[in-house]
């Protein structure tokens, strides 16, 4: 959410300048319906503020009328009384619509992008920040003249098989066997380890259905329902399409001591995304898939920390990526490309063999205090009375099936096998390959 009073007293234009960089349609018009119902909302809390006072101020001298036995006049001041019951009605219906009109005008707006962010519309137009490539970390000879991807591998395998999750849950689910459904479960736990270890993360287990308000609170509600997926029942229940919003939300309506702070989560659960807005975009092998399974990495930090924060959850997810050997490039995400929660983020996009690119593996987003207003989160320095709202920051520490999907493409040799990275030997037995020797 917004700050309506920075909307109020926006003299340069911040406001009108981030939007329009962001994409967001007729940004002018918006700003000035913000403003057109600010004034509305102020002139009725107005109005009814008056008109409560003056009907405190009737109800007094009606009291000293009576006392004086100025029936005449203690009727005339009555009358005055029952007079004002409809403006003050009016008044506070007229709050309340104004009120409801800018919270949903406001809760459809993205953050406000950071200074240093790059502007642009869209992905062609991020920032590459840098590249790493440690072939001295995969075995020499892992690739054939025309690598294989994914799929071609997982089925030459026998252990990733499309078709039967097709006939039960539908296209974008794959059923993993053997040990490659090991090494999923392998490439979590491992991810769990080093963040937790290594980079000072809180291991959470957290709710997998949360409530509106939870949705509402990290930026998924109301502006992207229909990406999500949604229980039918009494009291319905969103499946979280990342922990992100489970574990942002364990400081939603409270008030967190300062010393507490940076707080760094992390979660591994599967999470579900409808991708109703990605039609026709990489319905091959486990690209973009409607379950998957993801690391999340979030903090808690104050306003002087959370740049520094940012810079710690990136190096915490580069980590992950060169600790497996996977060649990776970190871009910052132009002011059309990112996320409607975020005020600056980079991507990890790992290198993948077969298609001869890189893809992303990782989003790692500031929020500021956009998604804590949502939440109502504050923070208080100890000792002090005074509140404020904390930064919020997240990230992919990272997506599993796709950092299968690198492995399986950077660690193949010329007979199909697949090379198990060494850090992720210990989580599958001790083997050094997967598939026959």
């Amino acid at each position: 959410m917004h700050d309506i009073k920075a909307i109020r007293d926006d003299e340069d234009g911040r406001y009108l300048r981030g939007w329009t960089s962001r994409g967001v349609k007729d940004a002018g018009a918006q700003v000035q319906a913000i403003l057109k119902l600010d004034a509305e909302l102020r002139a009725a809390q107005t109005a009814f503020q008056a008109a409560q006072a003056r009907r405190n101020e009737l109800s007094k001298q009606i009291g000293q009328a009576k006392g004086q036995k100025d029936e005449t006049r203690a009727q005339a001041l009555m009358a005055e009384v029952e007079g004002l019951k409809a403006e003050i009605d009016a008044s506070y219906q007229a709050e309340g619509q104004a009120g409801a009109q800018l919270k949903a005008l406001l809760a459809t707006l993205p953050n406000l992008p950071a200074d240093d962010v790059p502007v642009g519309a869209d992905e062609a137009e991020n920032v590459e920040v840098s590249r790493w490539s440690d072939r001295a970390a995969v075995p020499a000879g892992r690739l054939n003249a025309t690598p294989k991807d994914h799929v071609d591998l997982g089925a030459a395998l026998g252990m990733m098989d499309f078709e039967a999750a097709a006939k039960m849950s539908g296209a974008r689910f794959v059923v993993l066997k053997s040990q490659l459904a090991r090494l999923e479960r392998a490439l979590g736990q491992f991810m769990l380890d080093h963040q937790t270890t290594k980079n000072g993360y809180l291991e959470v287990s957290p709710p997998l259905l949360v409530n509106d308000d939870a949705m509402f609170g990290t930026g998924q509600l109301p502006k992207f329902e229909e990406d999500l997926f949604k229980t039918d029942s009494e009291e319905p229940k969103y499946l979280i399409p990342t922990a992100e919003v489970s574990l942002t939300n364990l400081v939603r309506e409270a008030i967190t001591d300062e010393a507490e702070l940076p707080m760094r989560l992390t979660a591994l659960t599967p999470c579900f995304r409808s991708e109703a807005g990605a039609s026709g975009r990489d319905t091959r092998g486990m690209i973009r898939q409607h379950q998957f399974w993801k690391c999340e990495l979030v903090c808690i930090a104050t306003p002087e920390t959370a740049e520094a924060e940012h810079g710690h959850m990136v190096a915490s997810a580069q980590g992950v990526l060169e600790a497996l050997g996977l060649p990776y490039r970190t871009m910052a995400l132009c002011t059309g490309d990112m996320g409607f929660s975020a005020r600056k983020t980079f991507d990890l996009e790992v290198w993948l063999p077969s298609q001869n690119t890189y893809r992303e593996i990782s989003s790692i987003s500031n929020c500021g205090d956009f998604q804590a207003r949502r939440m109502d989160a504050r923070i208080r320095k100890p000792g002090e009375k005074g509140t404020r709202f904390p930064h919020t920051l997240n990230g992919s520490g990272l997506a599993v099936g796709r950092t299968l999907v690198a492995i399986l493409e950077s660690y193949q040799d010329e007979g199909g096998r697949i090379a198990i990275p060494e850090v992720l030997q210990p989580y599958m037995g001790g083997a050094t390959h997967i598939g026959a020797e």
